[in-house]
């Protein structure tokens, strides 16, 4: 009798090869061109399995996810995220956003640190944040050398490309690029040097432009100066020219296109209005991927978080599969971090599953002005490394007054990996 027990217990625990099994769902997965209803199962922190009628019975945990979307784990290529230094009204500094307070809820599973460090500072961000974090924190070095700390981003005598370059080379592992930002002056340094060390360490660079000036114009750095593959973020900010008096979007944006320029929405505290970026939407300049220029500012206005920017936009008219494509693969290619933002076999099983809620809703741009909607993105789920570390309605729990009355904590299980058995990883 025992030892019938035993093998009976042992099959069903061998039959259980997957971790977490989320049913049902509607994938949007654009690296795969993949959006129907899926499968998709997870072992050992990774993509295990992505079909159609896979059996409940097969894993430790089956979600169904009937009605909802699943998709990679959103990526926001811009925040900023070095916080604790103490530094006053800084974003190295009081501006910043510890990570894990705020990705998971909004289904972002890996962050990218816009420009926030130096190559000066930049190991004592890793030290304090990125390698702190369960998120997974990427940076953008930014060309000034001691990042966005306030007056030192006008001192041009610090913008060094051969120090910037070497310390993206020196942690490959989660540096992706360089960053300008916040310039005034009339001159071209800040770009120039950063295109340099761009250059220099093989990376992209993502300017924001700072004062709009004359002598450098905005219709030249993305006709002229930025290369293939380089980024403009702040894309619907009142001082780019974008829409004519006649209301038509100016040729030279789908010129810079052409070149391989690309635009990144990187919202903000005062980077996005809808009188913007209605008619050039509308009009086929929407932007290449959707980011939030996250902060503490932000966070509390017309931005609040990924699924809220994201939700914008598909209210605008840009198609839900898009949306997602803007927010997962896209950002990875733009990183070269190909690695993520889909949801392939063997990837890691990064994973947001998002509630599209139908409705009347309002958004506020970053001058105040509302937009109504009929639809908003929720995230219901986030799985980070295989492991679930956000559940809104607690879909992966059992109802108590179905559980004995003795059952152990699963308070911690999201962060402990029994929900998942994932590993972290960078």
């Amino acid at each position: 009798m025992k030892l019938a027990l035993l093998l009976v217990l042992t099959g069903a625990l061998g039959a259980q090869q997957y971790d977490l099994l989320l049913r049902n769902g509607h994938v949007i997965d654009a690296k795969n061109r993949i959006n129907a209803v899926r499968d998709i199962a997870i072992r050992d922190g990774r993509i295990a399995a992505v079909g159609q009628g896979i059996a409940a019975s097969s894993a430790r945990r089956a979600v169904d996810a009937t009605g909802l979307y699943v998709t990679p784990g959103l990526i926001d290529i811009h925040v900023h995220v070095y916080a604790g230094t103490g530094m006053r009204n800084a974003y190295t500094g009081d501006w910043s956003v510890y990570p894990d307070g705020h990705a998971f809820r909004s289904g972002v599973t890996t962050m990218v640190d816009a420009g926030t460090s130096g190559w000066r500072n930049f190991p004592d961000f890793r030290d304090r944040v990125i390698d702190r974090a369960r998120t997974r924190i990427l940076a953008l070095i930014n060309i000034a050398g001691r990042g966005m700390g306030g007056a030192n981003e006008q001192d041009n005598t610090d913008m060094d490309s051969q120090s910037t370059a070497n310390m993206v080379l020196q942690h490959k592992d989660v540096a992706v690029g360089i960053k300008t930002a916040h310039y005034r002056g009339p001159e071209w340094v800040a770009v120039d040097r950063g295109i340099e060390a761009a250059r220099l360490a093989n990376v992209p660079l993502m300017v924001d432009f700072g004062d709009f000036r004359s002598e450098r114009p905005f219709q030249e750095l993305v006709t002229k100066k930025l290369r293939p593959g380089d980024m403009y973020t702040h894309t619907y900010l009142g001082a780019v020219p974008m829409i004519d008096d006649n209301g038509k979007l100016m040729p030279y944006l789908l010129e810079a296109r052409k070149r391989g320029v690309l635009f990144d929405a990187g919202h903000g505290g005062g980077s996005f209005l809808f009188r913007q970026a209605v008619p050039a939407i509308r009009q086929g300049f929407a932007p290449d991927s959707i980011s939030t220029d996250l902060h503490v500012s932000s966070m509390n206005a017309g931005m609040k978080d990924m699924t809220n920017v994201m939700s914008k936009f598909l209210n605008i008219g840009v198609s839900l599969e898009d949306v997602i494509a803007k927010s997962t693969w896209a950002p990875a290619r733009q990183i070269k971090r190909e690695e993520l933002g889909h949801l392939s076999v063997g990837a890691v099983a990064d994973v947001s599953v998002l509630r599209v809620e139908k409705g009347s809703f309002g958004f506020v741009d970053v001058n105040g002005a509302r937009m109504k909607g009929a639809q908003r993105i929720v995230a219901e789920l986030t799985v980070r490394d295989g492991m679930v570390v956000w559940d809104l309605n607690g879909i992966t729990r059992d109802d108590w007054d179905k559980l004995p009355k003795r059952y152990e904590s699963q308070s911690d299980a999201a962060w402990d990996g029994t929900l998942g058995g994932g590993r972290r990883r960078r």
